[in-house]
């Protein structure tokens, strides 16, 4: 039996559980079209998206269609520099960070599939904050792995004493929706040819000391595989020099048998054994990733846009072709650039001017073919594809002049039913054939929005065409007398006053009070890796 008032192990903070930032609490918007904006010519019916708005807004936003269907999240959040709270306590600069980072990673996990994966992008100022709350939101058996990746560095030439010496890597937090994912391990090219190496190896293993071509290895080593094992890999090298070795070189013979034999000789000149070691183009790389520079300088970002082929490397892991990815916090535009160019779904969000000045002007140029840096020759990128440019559409309610909640303006009847849809939790699905059907929900629970006064010779009507089993809710702006009692299939909920307590209406954004700031000093001796 589970006692639910057994203290656990979590990271609390002042404002942990503020109702401002529950995502029950967050307002569903609806996302609108600019078309001009967008850039679909070759395929007017893509998925890409590019989204303009604050992303805790658009993550809820995304949240009905979206939710269990993105293969891959990678966010590089501003970084908890603490240059942007001078004037605040310590306590709440890393609490008001903590708490609106804890809403975005709680979305982004109701968006991941089942074997999906996410990658979050830190530096020390929060790392191990994150790691603890990433461990309370995903499981602590969903963390998979912490990797490093090289930072641009401060050209320091003096030696003298300081607090602390210079940080040389950022972290990404690397974990899974469930402890089923599973992924292909990136490799590295390093070209090797075929070698033998001395067969023993450090340490001593019981039973691996045996005699062998004479020798045994020193008390200290033992021999690397099992007598058995040896002895077959003795008889597998002798087989390819009598029988194979003037057809094949033994790293293709190697190939062709399945790349699994081992072969076991003498050493020409010693006569001690020696393992062989097939030619290799490629290393499998750990968590170890410092041979890509984590930030690149091709889009005249402040701090510095991601280097493509870091974003690469992320994608290959888990996504093929056709898989959704999610940035959302999509800076100069890195994430979409990168899986545009492999073949990759993807939604980015971004709040920002950024969102004009780099994001669509970045995949402008990925689409027409003329941004060949990144990783474009190495995917033999030349153009194509197509996306499409949305804007977060304003607070559903607003407060008139008078002090009472309206809905606002922009929502004329079309945008009033696809909002409405979002905070009734329907899926908004228009029939072609029953005019009164504009949402579906969970059965066969419908829903129906109208601005016009809902009379009972309407409701009758509606409820004659109801099919067995079939509910229906209505939420008109004005009804007759009596007609919310007229068939009990049918409930009616008027609006805007049935939706006033279904979120926190108002809110603009949610801002990370973070202010990103440039890098100056770079160490000549480094390159964008791009």
């Amino acid at each position: 039996m589970t006692d639910n008032n057994k203290p656990k192990l979590e990271l609390n903070w002042v404002g942990k559980n503020n109702p401002e930032y529950d995502i029950a609490n967050i307002e569903p918007r609806i996302l609108e079209e600019d078309p001009t904006l967008s850039n679909c010519v070759n395929d007017p019916h893509t998925e890409n998206m590019i989204i303009h708005g604050d992303n805790l807004l658009a993550l809820k936003a995304l949240l009905p269609e979206y939710e269990g269907k993105v293969k891959c999240v990678y966010i590089d959040p501003p970084f908890n520099t603490g240059s942007a709270f001078e004037h605040y306590d310590d306590s709440v600069e890393h609490s008001t960070w903590l708490s609106l980072m804890k809403s975005r990673l709680e979305l982004l996990r109701l968006l991941l599939s089942d074997d999906g994966i996410i990658f979050v992008h830190i530096d020390y100022n929060e790392e191990a904050y994150l790691r603890i709350l990433m461990d309370e939101i995903y499981g602590r058996n969903n963390f998979r792995n912490t990797f490093i990746v090289s930072r641009v560095k401060k050209n320091v030439r003096e030696r003298e004493k300081v607090k602390a010496l210079n940080f040389a890597h950022d972290v990404i937090l690397f974990y899974s929706k469930n402890d089923t994912s599973l992924i292909l391990p990136p490799t590295k090219e390093n070209k090797k040819e075929e070698r033998w190496h001395g067969f023993d190896a450090a340490g001593y293993r019981n039973g691996m000391d045996y005699e062998l071509f004479g020798f045994k290895p020193t008390a200290k080593n033992h021999w690397r595989w099992t007598k058995e094992n040896t002895f077959t890999a003795i008889d597998n090298y002798d087989k390819w020099v009598s029988e194979f070795s003037d057809k094949f070189t033994l790293t293709e013979y190697w190939e062709k048998t399945g790349s699994k034999l081992r072969f076991v000789r003498k050493h020409m000149k010693t006569g001690k054994p020696e393992y062989f070691i097939p030619a290799t183009t490629h290393d499998i790389l750990d968590t170890n990733w410092m041979d890509i520079l984590a930030s690149a300088f091709r889009w005249s970002f402040p701090s510095g846009e991601k280097n493509e082929s870091l974003l690469q490397r992320v994608f290959e892991l888990n996504t093929n072709s056709g898989d959704l990815v999610l940035d959302s916090f999509l800076g100069s535009g890195t994430t979409a650039a990168v899986a545009h160019k492999m073949g990759r779904k993807y939604i980015g969000i971004e709040m920002g001017e950024h969102a004009y000045t780099h994001c669509k002007v970045r995949m402008d140029k990925v689409i027409d073919g003329s941004d060949q840096g990144g990783v474009s020759k190495a995917v033999d990128w030349k153009g194509g594809g197509a996306y499409k440019f949305y804007e977060l559409a304003p607070s559903f309610i607003v407060t008139d002049e008078f002090g009472n909640p309206v809905i606002d303006t922009f929502y004329n009847d079309a945008k009033l039913i696809k909002a409405m849809c979002k905070l009734m939790n329907f899926t908004y699905a228009p029939s072609k054939t029953e005019y009164w059907k504009h949402g579906v929900g969970q059965g066969k629970n419908f829903l129906y929005v109208t601005t016009q006064l809902l009379s009972c010779a309407m409701i009758q009507q509606i409820a004659a065409h109801l099919a067995v089993g079939e509910t229906l809710i209505i939420c008109p702006k004005k009804y007759e007398p009596g007609a919310d009692k007229i068939d009990s299939r049918i409930t009616i909920k008027k609006i805007p006053q049935s939706v006033l307590k279904a979120c926190h209406f108002g809110k603009k954004e949610y801002l990370l009070p973070i202010k990103e700031t440039a890098i100056e000093e770079f160490d000549d001796e480094m390159d964008d890796g791009e």
